[in-house]
């Protein structure tokens, strides 16, 4: 196991710089290809030619390729300090540089945010996990029931109604029609209750849709491996049902619903954007539109470094849950 997880962190590091490459690349290097001077994307709503040399010469956009790399990367896990007129400005790390509307620095900004998308992500996680997998163990076992056909049936159209439809509906039903739910976000520690409250719309719209797929691909899943030979033999030795499907049918199912859990779950945490620009969630996502709409570039490169970091990370989560869930994973 130990060496399992020694691969799989040097695999996370190789591919957190392949990353950082690439999001150099695009913010630095294919401006020039392009023949653009980066600094006029860095320099803010002050565009004249004096103000972009100071930019050219502040972030060191002068320098060579490697070099001016070697200080992204450094300023990521060590900060940066830039020389403005004499005077050295501190970048905390990881430092995404200064926001052109706010004139704040970007990681504070992005921390400010984050809670409102962690509580988003994980309250529609346990939501979805819980509902789709139900669901689909459910109809898979009553295959073609009246149960099964109507799971299916709003799984459909689940999958098939976007976040802004529901959602709205949502909101115009249960907050502006019968007055049951606030629909305003106030943080944790200011008041649970509220907190809940303003979160569980956004909750139940967002697993509406993800619980939909999972419930389709667990029915999926699930009747192909109630196939297999080891799940009959389990039932000729006398088994009860429950540990049939919990304990062996389960192990197999829960392997592809893992690897698409890692990719939505790193998805989220950078950002909900549809869902936190629906209910006026002030988290990575809407923020991230309103940078784009503004402009700010120096905050889209923090939101989108963000958002890689917590795919790889969640990838690396569903790795280590693969060891656990089938053993055979960590000798391959």
């Amino acid at each position: 196991m130990l060496a399992y997880l020694i691969r799989r962190l040097f695999a996370v590091v190789v591919m957190l710089l392949v990353i950082s490459l690439v999001t150099f690349g695009i913010f630095f290097l294919f401006p020039k290809l392009t023949g653009t001077d980066p600094a006029t994307y860095f320099v803010g709503k002050q565009s004249d030619p004096a103000s972009i040399e100071g930019i050219r010469q502040k972030m060191g956009l002068a320098d060579p390729i490697l070099v001016q790399y070697g200080k992204f990367v450094l300023g990521l896990v060590a900060g940066r300090d830039y020389a403005n007129g004499g005077d050295v400005t501190h970048c905390a790390a990881p430092c995404f540089g200064y926001s052109f509307k706010t004139e704040q620095e970007v990681w504070p900004l992005l921390m400010d945010w984050f809670p409102v998308t962690l509580s988003l992500a994980a309250g529609a996680v346990v939501l979805w996990v819980l509902g789709g997998l139900a669901t689909g163990v459910v109809s898979a076992l009553k295959r073609g029931s009246v149960w099964d056909r109507s799971a299916m049936g709003i799984a459909l159209a689940g999958v098939s109604l976007p976040v802004y439809f529901t959602g709205v509906l949502s909101l115009a039903i249960f907050v502006y029609g019968l007055n049951w739910i606030d629909g305003q976000y106030v943080d944790f520690s200011e008041s649970p209750t509220k907190w809940f409250g303003g979160l569980i719309l956004p909750w139940i719209t967002l697993a509406f849709l993800y619980a939909a797929m999972y419930a389709r691909l667990t029915r999926a899943t699930m009747l192909e491996v109630l196939g297999e030979d080891y799940i009959r033999t389990a039932r000729a030795k006398g088994l009860r049902e429950p540990v049939v499907i919990g304990k062996h049918a389960m192990r197999s199912t829960m392997t592809p619903i893992l690897t698409i859990l890692g990719m939505d779950l790193g998805a989220l945490f950078g950002g909900a954007v549809l869902t936190e620009s629906t209910f006026n969630l002030h988290g990575l996502g809407y923020n991230a539109v309103k940078a784009i709409s503004d402009h700010d570039l120096p905050v889209i490169l923090g939101v989108t470094l963000l958002a890689a970091f917590f795919v790889v990370f969640a990838n690396l989560v569903v790795d280590l849950l693969y060891a656990v869930v089938d053993p055979r994973v960590r000798l391959s």
